[in-house]
């Protein structure tokens, strides 16, 4: 494979816990040109064994859970690690692809996308950071991710083996 990349969103649970996703990643990544997630699918790599010692990043409010696979948390929209790329949570999946698409066939291609697309960001407000926004806002939205993160962290211990200290 030239490439792999794996998608986030809630079906990371299952497939973080399927070993025929988890062998198959393990036997087709050492070979791959180019491992790639999106927003959470970093975890499915992390279950692999593919995050061990690599720099990473995800979705900010799952970025801490990264170091329990063995990666090293950073904060950026994406993050290449040699050829381990991971991307954000959903609207970094674009920046994301368009890093891609720049590795792979260059500025004008990638341009052209990006002009296609009209993506030039220009957001009403400076709220698409939880270390820009105010903590109202960033309690909010925590509270609400709440469920979804308690019960993804079950399934992180599961996969990992140990539970968080």
């Amino acid at each position: 494979l030239d490439l792999i990349c794996v998608p986030g969103g809630f079906g990371v649970d299952a497939a973080m816990q399927d070993e025929s996703v988890q062998a198959f990643l393990r036997s087709r990544a050492p070979d791959a040109a180019y491992v790639t997630s999106v927003c959470t699918g970093a975890f499915v790599l992390g279950a692999a064994g593919l995050l061990e010692g690599r720099r990473a990043t995800t979705h900010w409010r799952y970025h801490d859970v990264l170091s329990r696979f063995g990666a090293e948390p950073v904060k950026a929209r994406v993050v290449r690690d040699g050829n381990l790329f991971t991307g954000g949570g959903v609207t970094a999946g674009i920046d994301f692809a368009l890093t891609i698409v720049k590795e792979l066939a260059g500025d004008a291609v990638a341009a052209s996308i990006q002009l296609g697309l009209e993506y030039d960001p220009q957001p009403p407000l400076d709220a698409g950071s939880p270390d820009r926004v105010p903590a109202p806002v960033r309690k909010a939205v925590e509270d609400r991710f709440a469920p979804r993160v308690e019960a993804f962290m079950k399934i992180v211990d599961r996969v990992v083996g140990e539970p968080a200290a």
